[in-house]
């Protein structure tokens, strides 16, 4: 990663991109770096990822809830205020929101 000097970030002003999941849509704003991303994203009540992620993250849950799934079976519901941390290639999981959901992802080199 290279050194990000300081600077502020106003989401308001950031692009909203829509993916589709297998059911409902996921909406990102994305901040790309050297070795790191920052995002806001959005899943809409009723969303279910279409792929398994492999990828880290970290994962901060701002509004609402979700359940991260892991290809073992097990279901992690992490609620507003809730993190989960996982590095690349730890785990293949994927996320659903019966209600509808609003993170902020960290990943990066950094995870590897």
């Amino acid at each position: 990663m290279s050194n990000i000097p300081f600077q502020t970030i106003d989401w308001n002003s950031i692009e909203k991109i829509e993916y589709k999941g297998e059911t409902g849509i996921a909406i990102w704003q994305t901040m790309q770096y050297n070795g790191l991303r920052v995002r806001i994203v959005e899943y809409s009540k009723g969303y279910l990822a279409d792929h398994w992620c492999k990828k880290g993250h970290i994962v901060y849950c701002l509004e609402g809830e979700f359940v991260s799934e892991l290809s073992t079976g097990e279901k992690i519901k992490l609620a507003k205020g809730e993190t989960y941390i996982v590095s690349d290639e730890l785990s293949s999981h994927r996320s659903s929101s019966e209600t509808g959901v609003k993170l902020l992802i960290i990943d990066g080199d950094f995870l590897k």
